[in-house]
């Protein structure tokens, strides 16, 4: 093995957040996932929306990782059995697929996998779980978790509210500490937790915040806020770095094997 091999980056997929920004190549807020994985030592690589199944596969198997991003769109309800909710306004077929076949994948190989809002809750759904379709209109009595949950005339973007992470979680060890400052910009959220996905985070009105695979040893996390969005924040690093060193232990064993 020459050193120039053994010193390449592991690879990222990040899927694009809606089939519609990747037609028209919007990726403003896509870019945020990317210079945080490069921030981390890794190189992160787009994953169509558009691209026939048997592509898609080819690509996932020259991978060493995945961060699953957050979306405007919401996953269909339908993949979790209930009907859709007056406030689930945009699905994505492509993106909810895509983000399947990528968990399918992932886990079968055991590789890496962060999963961010969106990403946090198609991984919950996709390990057969839930969603709160509307947290405003179906936990009225909730504290505001993103800009429309605001009075009008508020500032907008991210909004700040603390969390509560289990003691002996991965979260609560990357924290140093069972309490932190998240920012959060969503308005669905995990309802039932999936199978072997255990729930470390809350908010303090008692919505979920973050899960972790308990399906074997494989890393995998979700968490419902935008660490991509938090430069600086030395939770959000350690979260993005550890994340890649997982996906650098994928890649030593496939330069071995």
């Amino acid at each position: 093995m020459t050193l120039e091999k053994q010193s390449q980056p592991p690879r990222v997929g990040i899927p694009w957040r809606t089939s519609a920004e990747e037609r028209e190549k919007v990726r403003e807020k896509l870019d945020y996932y990317f210079q945080a994985v490069r921030k981390a030592g890794a190189e992160p690589e787009e994953i169509s929306l558009l691209q026939p199944p048997e592509q898609l596969q080819q690509q996932l198997e020259g991978l060493q990782g995945f961060v699953l991003p957050g979306s405007p769109a919401d996953v269909d309800p339908g993949r979790y059995g209930e009907a859709r909710h007056i406030k689930t306004k945009t699905l994505d077929p492509s993106r909810d697929k895509t983000d399947s076949t990528i968990l399918d994948y992932a886990l079968k190989s055991s590789k890496p996998v962060l999963a961010i809002c969106y990403g946090c809750q198609i991984l919950n759904v996709h390990q057969k779980g839930t969603l709160i379709q509307d947290i405003r209109s179906q936990k009225p009595e909730s504290g505001p978790h993103g800009s429309t949950d605001l009075p009008p005339g508020s500032i907008k973007g991210d909004i700040q509210h603390e969390a509560s992470l289990e003691a002996d979680s991965r979260l609560a060890r990357l924290n140093e500490g069972t309490h932190a400052n998240i920012n959060s910009s969503h308005h669905q959220a995990i309802g039932r937790p999936g199978k072997d996905l255990r729930v470390t985070a809350h908010a303090p009105d008692g919505i979920i915040e973050g899960v972790e695979w308990t399906g074997d040893s494989n890393w995998v996390t979700g968490v419902q806020w935008h660490p991509e969005r938090m430069p600086g924040d030395a939770f959000a690093e350690r979260l993005f770095g550890e994340f890649v060193a997982a996906a650098r232990v994928r890649e030593t064993v496939a330069q071995k094997t």
